[in-house]
C-alpha cells in the first residue's frame, strides 16, 4: 500500500469517527424490488455522506431489524452515538411507536449508547416536488388545468396523520395547478381509491391521474395499480385514468434523508446546551399519572404533592412511604401493571418503572395524546425532563443537565448556596 493511500485511509477513518453513524429506518416489504429500492437509496445517502457509516434497518418483513441495526451501529460508534432517520412519509404508528420501541431495544444492548431520533420525512417541499414530477411524467398531452389528481396515502388509525395527507392534497393542487386534487387511502380509513375515483367522476373529471404518495415499490404500489385498473374496467365510458409512479430512490429523496441526519447529528454534538425549554408547571388541582411505585417514584411523588397535584399511581407494588400516602388518601393507587388508556385525563406523566419496554409504551401513548412525559430510565425517550431542584431566598431553582446527574446536582447545590448567601446579605 502506498503512503498516499495509507494517509487517505487514515483521514477517512478519522472523519468517520467524528461523525455518528446513520441508521435509516425503513418499511419492510416482501417485494424484492422494494427492498432493492431501499438499499439503492442507502447507497445514494452514502455517496452524499462519505464520512458517515450508513446502515439500513427495517420495521418488519426484511432483515436486519431496526433494533439490530441500532445495536450494531452503536457498538461500532465513538461514544455509542447514533442517528436514526425514519424513512416514513407520515407520522403514523411506525414513527410514533414501532421505531422508538425498536430503537430502545437496540440501545439497551449497548450500555451508555445514545440515539438521536430525527423527524420523519414528510411533508418536505422537496418530496412534494418529486410527487409533482411523477404526476407530470404521465400527463402526456394532458394539461394540468384539465387534470384531476387522486393522491393516495397509506392510511392509519391516527386521525392527525390522515389529516396531514388531506392537507398535502391541497398543497399539491395549489403548487401543481391541477383542476382538483382529491385524497384517498389504501387501508384503515376512507375514502378508499374506488370511492375517490367515483367522487372525481361525479365532479365531472374526464382525465384522472392516480398518484401514490409512497416511497418505494411494494404492496401499496401494487394495490394502487390493481384498484385503478379494476375501476377503469368497471367504468368503460368513464374518465381516462393514468397511474403515476412512486417516489423511488433518487438524489432528491437522499438529500432529505441527509438533511434529517444532520439535524440529528447536531443534537448529539450539542454538548454544551440542553435541548429543552425550561418552564414551571402549575399542577395544583391537576391530574398527574405516575407509572411505577419504587424509590424514584417516591421522590417525584412527594414533590408533586408539594406542588398540589392530584397524583394517580399505577404499579403492582408501592414503597412503604407511598403505601402510607395511599392509606391517608393523598394518592390514588391502581395496584396493577400499566394498561393502554391509563394516560387519559392526565396533564403530566412520569414513566418510572424498571422495565424499559413499559416506559416506552407509556411515553408513546403520551406522545399520541400530546401529553408531556418524563422517562426515568431514558430521558431522551420522553418529552419532558425533571430538573435537579433546590430552594433558597424564596425561589425554586432548577438545573437540567444532559449526561452527568452528579454534575447537575453539584451545580444545583452551588446555585442554592449562592442564592442563600445573597439572601443573608440583605
Amino acid at each position: 500500500m502506498t503512503e498516499e493511500r495509507t494517509i487517505a485511509d487514515r483521514v477517512r477513518r478519522t472523519a468517520r469517527a467524528a461523525h455518528p453513524p446513520l441508521v435509516i429506518a425503513a418499511h419492510g416489504t416482501r417485494d424484492p424490488e422494494g427492498a432493492a429500492a431501499a438499499r439503492e437509496l442507502a447507497a445514494l445517502v452514502r455517496t452524499a455522506l462519505p464520512e458517515v457509516t450508513v446502515d439500513l434497518g427495517f420495521v418488519e418483513l426484511t432483515d436486519p431489524g431496526i433494533a439490530e441495526a441500532v445495536a450494531t451501529a452503536a457498538a461500532g460508534a465513538e461514544r455509542g452515538a447514533v442517528v436514526v432517520v425514519p424513512l416514513m412519509l407520515g407520522k403514523g404508528g411506525h414513527v410514533r411507536r414501532d421505531i422508538p420501541e425498536a430503537i430502545e431495544a437496540g440501545r439497551a444492548r449497548v450500555p451508555g449508547s445514545t440515539v438521536a431520533y430525527a423527524p420523519h420525512l414528510g411533508p418536505d417541499p422537496a418530496l412534494r416536488a418529486i410527487t409533482l414530477e411523477r404526476i407530470r411524467a404521465v400527463l402526456g398531452d394532458w394539461s394540468e388545468a384539465s387534470t384531476t389528481v387522486v393522491l393516495v396515502g397509506r392510511g392509519c388509525s391516527i386521525a392527525e396523520t390522515n389529516a396531514d395527507h388531506v392537507a398535502l392534497t391541497r398543497l399539491v393542487q395549489e403548487e401543481g395547478g391541477f383542476a382538483q386534487v382529491l385524497p384517498a387511502f389504501l387501508q384503515v380509513t376512507g375514502p378508499d381509491l374506488p370511492h375517490a375515483l367515483d367522487q372525481a367522476a361525479r365532479l365531472g373529471a374526464e382525465r384522472i391521474v392516480v398518484a401514490p404518495n409512497v416511497l418505494f415499490p411494494g404492496a401499496m404500489r401494487s394495490w394502487t395499480r390493481d384498484q385503478a385498473a379494476a375501476w377503469s374496467e368497471q367504468h368503460p365510458d368513464g374518465p381516462t385514468v393514468r397511474v403515476a409512479e412512486v417516489i423511488g430512490p433518487c438524489a432528491e429523496l437522499a438529500a432529505v434523508v441527509v438533511d434529517r441526519y444532520r439535524a440529528g447529528a447536531r443534537r448529539l454534538g450539542d454538548r454544551g446546551a440542553t435541548p429543552v425549554y425550561l418552564s414551571g408547571l402549575v399542577l395544583r388541582g391537576r391530574d398527574v399519572l405516575v407509572v411505577g411505585g419504587g424509590r424514584v417514584a417516591e421522590r417525584r411523588i412527594v414533590a408533586l404533592l408539594d406542588a398540589g397535584a392530584r397524583v394517580r399511581v399505577v404499579s403492582p407494588t408501592l414503597t412503604p412511604v407511598l403505601a402510607a400516602l395511599e392509606v391517608s388518601g393523598r394518592i390514588n393507587w391502581s395496584a396493577r401493571a400499566y394498561a393502554d388508556g391509563d394516560v387519559a385525563e392526565a396533564w403530566y406523566i412520569l414513566a418510572l418503572t424498571d422495565d424499559p419496554a413499559v416506559n416506552t409504551r407509556v411515553a408513546a401513548e403520551a406522545e399520541t395524546r400530546h401529553i408531556f412525559c418524563v422517562r426515568g430510565d431514558h430521558a431522551a425517550g420522553g418529552s419532558a425532563w425533571t430538573p435537579a431542584t433546590g430552594r433558597g431566598a424564596g425561589m425554586l431553582l432548577g438545573v437540567i443537565g444532559r449526561r452527568d446527574p452528579s454534575r447537575t446536582a453539584a451545580v444545583r447545590d452551588a446555585l442554592v448556596t449562592a442564592v442563600r448567601a445573597f439572601d443573608d446579605q440583605d
